[in-house]
């Protein structure tokens, strides 16, 4: 079964941070990555999250699902803005610039080719820091540190639930699916594409009618307990920040500032080789 979207426990310098400390650093990553059009900061953005993967002890495969539906949601994405905006990187850029002795309105332009190769970097410099922060961050110790910072601990254990519902949903569905299969119903890649989508969307009704009568449980099970009744609570799982966690902050700090400055030496948000 492909990991989706969950955490997977390793002992590693990222595992060892904070959930504050990854949210905080994700949060000024991805305003780095998004108030920019640099090509240079997006390029070490891109290459330092990927090398971040092996620190984290990340592998490819264990996020290989995200991955490719990340790369086909970008690929219908940049050909959707060629295809409806096949000049916008020229108005950017203030010129024109014809390649292969093309012409016409979809001709290829060095400045529009330019404009989404950027535009690529931005989803290479965020996405693979955002599986990062998912797959190296522990749910428990994420709400607890939401809550050492500042936020209602209602809702820090709500993001909690959520975040390892995630998995528990994927697992429901794999057993719903094998039951399914082992009663006769085709769900594998000898069926056609079609026949599998009706198969697989039946499976949503008792994926549905079991989810809804595990929440049931669950919040049963905190009214029970009392949970919200008092102002504070305890953490099993708290962590206290240490040094690596000041100084993972300090350096997207840094970062942050970095892409703001480019945009004051730049003139605006998009570095322009073509002057």
């Amino acid at each position: 079964m492909n990991n989706l979207f969950n955490y997977i426990e390793k002992q590693s310098p990222i595992h060892g941070l904070t959930g504050a400390t990854k949210l905080v650093c994700l949060l000024l990553w991805s305003f780095a990555a998004m108030t920019t059009y640099d090509t240079r900061l997006l390029l070490f953005l891109a290459v330092f999250s990927i090398i971040l993967f092996p620190v984290g002890k990340i592998r490819v495969r264990d996020v290989s699902f995200m991955l490719w539906f990340t790369l086909v949601f970008l690929a219908l994405n940049t050909v959707m803005v060629y295809v409806f905006s096949p000049r916008h990187g020229c108005d950017l850029y203030g010129s024109t610039t014809l390649l292969f002795g093309l012409s016409g309105h979809f001709a290829p332009t060095a400045e529009q080719l330019f404009y989404q190769f950027n535009y690529i970097l931005k989803y290479f410099a965020t996405i693979p820091f955002v599986l990062l922060f998912v797959c190296t961050t522990n749910p428990s110790e994420f709400a607890a540190s939401l809550n050492k910072i500042g936020v209602s601990y209602s809702i820090s254990y709500s993001v909690a639930l959520a975040l390892r519902y995630i998995p528990d949903i994927q697992k429901q569905y794999h057993e719903i699916s094998q039951a399914s299969q082992a009663r006769g119903v085709e769900l594998s890649k000898k069926a056609s594409l079609i026949s599998r989508l009706k198969s697989a969307s039946a499976i949503l009704i008792p994926l549905i009618l079991s989810s809804m009568d595990r929440i049931d449980i669950i919040s049963n099970a905190m009214e029970l307990r009392c949970f919200g009744k008092n102002k504070k609570r305890t953490w099993y799982m708290a962590q206290k920040f240490k040094a690596l966690d000041y100084i993972s902050i300090i350096v997207c700090v840094l970062i942050l500032a970095v892409s703001i400055a480019l945009s004051f030496i730049n003139g605006s948000r998009f570095y322009n080789p073509f002057h």
